[in-house]
């Protein structure tokens, strides 16, 4: 453990931390014991004690003896209306936090040592949102790591995990008091932060959290019309009947064997551990970003991206650039939006081919023979594309590749 310091080195931030982390760790103790009278005291008080209750302690003895009673037997009518009304209120506080972007159960919180969960806010669209942002492809950006946790603000040396999509750091004590990541996701943490594969943070990992309050409200609207509950998972039927109920809503036609197909193929992309069931983070990633799909432009999307993914994007295309003329082929591009996911199925040829190696394909190999691709097809992935292009074609992909999850949350290109 490192030396507590504050970042601009003022004594009164280093006190009030050191009282902060002195608190969690004392935590019940500092609480008093209470005084236990001696022996000889309860022996020769105890008759006394019992017969100098007072009348109002009476009362209330009588009173919890008579709720006792009635509890003891309640009619099944009762517990059938009690039980409704516990259903209905879990489904509005997971209502109210999947609006409000948080999906941890409260029960599943240890508010012994809680710490305040921070408010999230969500995005809302400026003027220029669409308008085009020049990113220079020769100008590196290599944004620095915070140096104090993000949750704690205290600087502990070697022990702060950082975040590979933004700038944050923090400590693994510190999330789990705050109660976002369970002992496996804490493990994972540890495991891969410090790796070229990296962890998002909590902020970083919630692609729900991209939307706007208008575009949140009309996916929860879908979810309602639906009866998709919140915060539970999906088996592939449930899935179905989902789609079904968007394309008849959206096209006023039912899905036809080819897009039921294509569905069945999406909950294998999102259930990669064949549970026979997809999370519900999963589900709402992959809706979230159909959202961003629809209703932003790729100028919005290129927004989005924070600075370190910028530079990711940016050593891709320089690595595909052999020949310094600024473009790369269409087939190249292609190949780079799946490279953006390399923590998904290891056994995938498309996550092991090397980049470099992916180029057009020669006349005389087998796989351009035959009716396999048209000539126009052929023609299209020899297309050059720019810098400017690369980035903004890139940008959902960048994106969906975000959570920490093994899932697939948005369709490749083929």
């Amino acid at each position: 453990m490192g030396v507590l310091m504050s970042k601009k080195q003022q004594l009164e931030k280093v006190q009030k931390c050191n009282a902060v982390v002195s608190a969690f760790q004392s935590g019940i103790k500092d609480r008093p014991a209470p005084a236990k009278p001696a022996e000889g005291e309860i022996e020769e008080g105890e008759a006394p004690a019992k017969s100098s209750a007072s009348p109002e302690e009476k009362n209330a003895e009588v009173a919890e003896e008579g709720e006792t009673d009635n509890s003891a037997g309640p009619s099944t009518s009762q517990q059938a209306s009690a039980s409704a009304k516990d259903d209905c209120k879990v489904n509005q506080e997971a209502w109210s936090r999947l609006r409000d972007g948080k999906g941890v159960e409260p029960e599943d919180l240890d508010k012994s040592h809680q710490l305040t969960p921070p408010a999230f806010v969500r995005p809302k669209r400026e003027a220029d949102d669409d308008q085009p942002l020049e990113v220079e492809l020769e100008k590196k950006e290599q944004p620095p790591s915070d140096e104090m946790c993000d949750v704690c603000e205290v600087w502990t040396a070697d022990d702060l995990y950082p975040c590979r999509i933004c700038t944050r750091v923090f400590h693994d004590g510190c999330l789990r008091e705050l109660g976002y990541l369970r002992a496996e996701a804490l493990q994972e943490m540890r495991d891969t932060a410090h790796t070229v594969t990296g962890w998002s943070c909590y902020y970083c990992d919630n692609l729900n959290l991209l939307l706007t309050e208008e575009e949140m409200y009309s996916l929860m609207e879908t979810f309602k019309q639906c009866k998709i509950i919140p915060e539970s998972c999906l088996v592939s039927d449930e899935l179905l009947q989902y789609h079904h109920f968007v394309s008849k809503q959206q096209f006023d036609k039912d899905l036809t064997d080819e897009q039921e197909e294509e569905v069945l193929a999406q909950f294998a992309a999102l259930d990669p551990e064949k549970k026979g069931h997809i999370e519900w983070s999963d589900f709402l990633y992959f809706e979230s970003l159909a959202v961003l799909r629809k209703f932003r432009t790729e100028n919005s999307l290129v927004r989005l991206l924070t600075a370190k993914e910028r530079n990711n994007a940016r050593s891709v295309f320089l690595g595909l650039n052999l020949d310094k003329d600024g473009t790369i082929t269409r087939a190249e591009c292609r190949q780079s939006q799946q490279s953006w996911f390399h923590k998904l199925n290891k056994d995938s040829q498309s996550c092991n081919v090397s980049i470099s190696h992916v180029g057009p394909i020669c006349e005389s190999s087998p796989a351009s023979s035959g009716s396999e691709r048209s000539k126009t097809e052929d023609r299209f992935v020899l297309l050059p594309v720019n810098w400017a292009d690369f980035l903004k074609e890139s940008a959902i992909y960048i994106l969906a590749s975000r959570p920490n999850s093994s899932a697939m949350h948005i369709r490749l290109p083929l």
